[in-house]
Parts: C-alpha cells; structure tokens; sequence
C-alpha cells in the first residue's frame, strides 16, 4: 500500500478532480458517453462530502470519492490509472464509510456502479440490491449495489 493522505476536498481541487475522471481508463469505449464533458465544479465540492486521496510528501492525486448525504449514495468514486492496486480504493471506501458514520447517516449507502467495478465494491462489502436501468444517454443497466451501516 502506498502511504497517502485523505482529506476533504477544496475548490482548487476542482480541475484536478475532473482531470482525474476524464482521464479514466475504465470509461474509454462503450463506456466513455458515462462522464463526457463531466466536470467536478467548486460548487459541486462546496454541497457534497467530497474526499481525496493524495500522496504523502507531493499531494499526487490518486483518487477521491463524493457522498451525497440525503438520501445516503455514493455519487463518485475514481481511482487514477497509476494507483490502482495499491490499497486506495480500499482505503477511500473505509474512509467512507468512517465519514457516513461521523455524519450520523443509517441504514446505508447506496452505489449504482460502473458496470467494471462491482466486483471491487462487492469485495468491499456491498451488497447487490438490483439493478439500475438504462437512461440516454448511458445505454445499459447498472448493478445497484448497497453498503450496509
């Protein structure tokens, strides 16, 4: 695991952020109409917690994760290409859930995923609860997954 540090979100991050998801591997191809002209505003920072993961030492963006309060749903979750396998999606989605907790949120979060990535939430401990339908201008179904608080 690399040594990284979790911390909210500021709206200097805002274009890093949004670099970090259009740079995104998994959302080339089919996937790709999923975040194009996707943008991760200072607005959008200022209403949602919104974490990132950096390098320990340099501040490198290596992920960040966005949960949208009321009702409970993990809204983002983006882990950069060079970092994945190093224990930074684990270690967001703990810092998730601890931060859910903080805020006084029950019952759990919800997670309608990138098609790829359910397996990774899964093992994270998500439960699949069904499925979200396709909606233009994504034209596929989407596992619904919950994480249990």
């Amino acid at each position: 695991m690399t040594e990284m540090t979790i911390r909210p979100a500021a709206a200097r991050d805002a274009d890093r952020l949004t670099a970090l998801v259009q740079n995104c591997s998994a959302y080339r191809g089919e996937y790709a109409p999923m975040i194009a002209g996707y943008r991760v505003t200072p607005g959008y920072l200022a209403r949602h917690e919104v974490h990132l993961a950096a390098r320990a030492g340099d501040d490198h963006l290596l992920g960040f994760y966005a949960l949208i309060t009321d009702p409970a749903e993990l809204d983002l979750m983006f882990v950069a290409d060079e970092a994945q396998g190093l224990g930074v999606g684990r270690r967001l989605v703990a810092h998730l859930l601890d931060r859910a907790r903080a805020l006084g949120v029950t019952g759990g979060i919800r997670v309608v995923s990138h098609p790829p990535a359910e397996a990774f939430y899964r093992r994270m401990g998500a439960e699949r609860t069904g499925t979200f339908p396709a909606r233009p201008p994504i034209g596929w179904d989407r596992p619904e997954l919950r994480f249990v608080l």
